[in-house]
């Protein structure tokens, strides 16, 4: 009851000009309303006829112009509606709790909005995280169900973000606070939903100055019409020619645009992703490449140590112990497999064996982790970068990576003192469903590349089971901005996710940017949209989203001009009953002029209220060429919305006349 509350008192205040003067085709009904209600109560102050039947006429005008106002508010009103209730629902996640700052290593505890950018807290089990922030220390599960609807709490490690408001269920962290208050995910992400609805986007300002042009012409021709009348002595009925305006002008897209641009917003939030502006998911229609990463966008991103290749000469024993010790403190999903695999196959190493060693961390850039000593260093990696980093070569360990890569896996080659130990066989699967959802994009003439760090030879059995176009393989986070570059040189749109700080530049050129929410800040900045649940391949339910959203507005508009060519068939020979020589075009007989024009004007109340619901909930969209999309469109809305108002107007005239209407 309270929603019905809130889009009845949404719809009362869309009324008012100042927002109706946005939408001029909308503005120009609503002063055609005040004036007809005006005339309807004082005719003979604009010489207008009097008399009941007249009366009734009047009464039906003003009727008719405040239903196609009320049915066009409405439907913005809903979308507005549903937009503050996602504003209101994200307010409710925020929480003013108890936060253990560290200050000197001593814990201080203060609340949540006296935390600052680049303070340290400490979070224990149970604790409910005060403010956004990167971890600095410690692993541990995070349940994010209040922000992403998924009940399952997710591993976060060190460089991984946390949000405020959610809850850490296991472990200890450290994390260094990222924002200052007012700032925060969830602040931005309001702030984004509740001012998406007030902005347009281009193709939504271009098609509104065409349909300003058009609702300008037809004034200009009614007012022409008036002076024409007045000159020649004849009093003209202002009435009339304010109901031929309204039905002339094109009132049907005029009054749905608004909602078809505030539901877009509305429709990808149910995907639990945050558009930052209604031109992100416009843009997102138009895009005609798209840069994915391989691990976790195109495969399932669960890469596990699968065997141990130790090289010539090399104990099999040794190989897998010194592959553990490289990756006892690698908390990398890679990494922890690695030392799970050396204990399935018998050998356990334990952090006294780490004595003296310094942990090294895997950087995109090196392609490289491992640990240290003054002594001694165990390095493993990708086999281009271990040669390059210890001038390395090995054609027997070359043969093995090569042996993995034609299998799809991925080669790990580990290191000791500059000498080539063995390799690690690590397995990925091909998302299930993604060959298929990458067919779509094809139909759609959409271009697909994939950015991976793995070799060229497992790149290009990857790209081949799945159906990539180009992939880019040793790629660097350079590569890929790079990428970026060189698409939008060919004059393409490009879509990417990325969640890394090396990431941001290529967000931030790319048209449609993507990050994920437990990226980096950087990330998220730099991006215009951000996916609440952190799965890469939400980017293309997020492109058929705004395809459906163009397709929408495409047919709506062709339906609307196809619908107006009908009408001034129908309602200017009816006018003109007294030429002869136009009679031919008067093929549905509307010997009443009066009634006529009544008649198309229900009827433009009537289709207002009927694509209402199209309008909120999208034209159904089937992956196609261009050109299949275009003949659709002219086939079912174009020969649709001609034969429609014949039918339609032919009826509704009918039945005024054998009710007794002969105004």
């Amino acid at each position: 009851m309270n929603t019905v509350a809130n889009v009845a008192l949404q719809t009362l205040k869309n009324f008012n000009p100042k927002y109706l003067m946005r939408n001029p085709v909308m503005f120009i009904t609503e002063c055609a309303f005040v004036l007809s209600l005006v005339i309807a109560i004082e005719p003979v102050w604009f010489g207008a006829p009097t008399g009941p039947q007249y009366g009734l006429f009047y009464i039906a005008v003003v009727a008719n112009l405040f239903l196609t106002l009320l049915f066009s508010n409405v439907s913005v009103a809903i979308s507005e509606s549903k937009s503050k209730a996602i504003s209101d629902s994200l307010r409710q996640l925020k929480k003013e709790v108890k936060a253990k700052l560290l200050v000197e290593n001593q814990v201080r505890e203060v609340m949540s909005s006296d935390l600052r950018k680049g303070d340290i807290i400490l979070l224990e089990q149970g604790d409910t995280i005060p403010a956004d922030g990167e971890i600095i220390e410690g692993t541990g599960y995070v349940n994010e169900s209040s922000v992403t609807g998924e009940s399952r709490p997710s591993r976060k490690i060190f460089g991984d973000s946390v949000t405020g408001s959610t809850l850490l269920v296991t472990d200890t962290l450290k994390v260094r606070v990222t924002n200052d208050p007012g700032e925060s995910f969830l602040d931005k992400m309001i702030a984004i939903v509740e001012s998406s609805k007030r902005s347009r986007t281009p193709n939504e300002i271009a098609l509104t100055v065409f349909l300003s042009g058009i609702t300008l012409i037809f004034l200009i021709v009614v007012s022409a019409l008036f002076g024409a009348s007045y000159f020649s002595g004849i009093s003209p009925n202002l009435m009339i020619l304010i109901v031929l305006l309204i039905a002339l002008i094109p009132t049907t897209i005029g009054g749905l645009l608004p909602a078809i641009g505030v539901a877009s917003i509305n429709k990808i939030s149910q995907y639990n992703v945050i558009a930052k502006s209604g031109k992100a998911i416009e843009n997102a229609g138009d895009i005609d490449t798209i840069i994915l990463d391989k691990t976790g966008t195109v495969t399932m991103g669960e890469r596990e140590a699968a065997k141990f290749y130790p090289n010539k000469g090399v104990n099999y024993n040794d190989f897998v112990r010194l592959s553990a010790l490289s990756s006892l403190d690698d908390l990398t999903k890679e990494g922890m497999s690695v030392v799970k695999l050396a204990k399935k196959e018998g050998i356990e190493v334990n952090r006294e064996e780490l004595n003296g060693f310094q942990f090294v961390p895997f950087s995109a850039e090196t392609k490289s982790s491992g640990v240290r000593s003054s002594t001694e260093e165990i390095f493993k990696g990708a086999l281009r970068a271990m040669e390059s980093k210890y001038s390395l070569s090995d054609i027997y360990i070359e043969g093995l990576c090569k042996e993995i890569s034609l299998r799809g896996g991925t080669a790990l080659v580990v290191v000791r003192n500059g000498e080539f130990a063995g390799v690690i066989e690590l397995n990925d699967l091909l998302k299930p469903g993604m060959k298929q959802r990458l067919e779509r994009l094809k139909k759609m003439n959409i271009k697909t590349i994939m950015c991976t760090g793995d070799d060229e030879t497992t790149a290009a059995y990857i790209a081949q089971e799945s159906g990539i176009d180009e992939f880019v393989a040793n790629s660097t986070p350079m590569d890929k901005y790079n990428v970026v570059v060189r698409e939008k040189e060919q004059q393409r749109m490009v879509a990417m996710v990325g969640d890394g700080t090396n990431d941001a530049p290529a967000l931030s050129r790319a048209d449609v940017g993507m990050a994920m929410n437990n990226g980096t800040q950087a990330a998220k900045d730099a991006a215009n949209m951000v996916d609440l649940d952190n799965d890469p391949t939400k980017l293309l339910d997020v492109i058929f989203l705004g395809k459906q959203v163009l397709i929408t507005r495409g047919s709506l508009t062709a339906f609307s001009i196809a619908n107006d060519l009908s009408k001034y068939f129908v309602i200017v020979p009816a006018m003109f009953t007294m030429l002869p020589q136009l009679d031919y075009l008067n093929i549905l007989d509307l010997q009443n002029p009066i009634v006529a024009i009544t008649a198309a004007l229900i009827f433009n109340t009537m289709i207002i209220l009927m694509l209402v619901p199209m309008a909120l909930r999208g034209v159904r969209y089937k992956p196609s060429s261009i050109g299949d999309l275009l003949r659709r469109n002219i086939s079912i809305y174009g020969i649709g919305g001609i034969v429609l108002p014949f039918v339609l107007i032919k009826v509704i005239y009918t039945i005024m006349i054998a009710t007794g209407a002969s105004w």
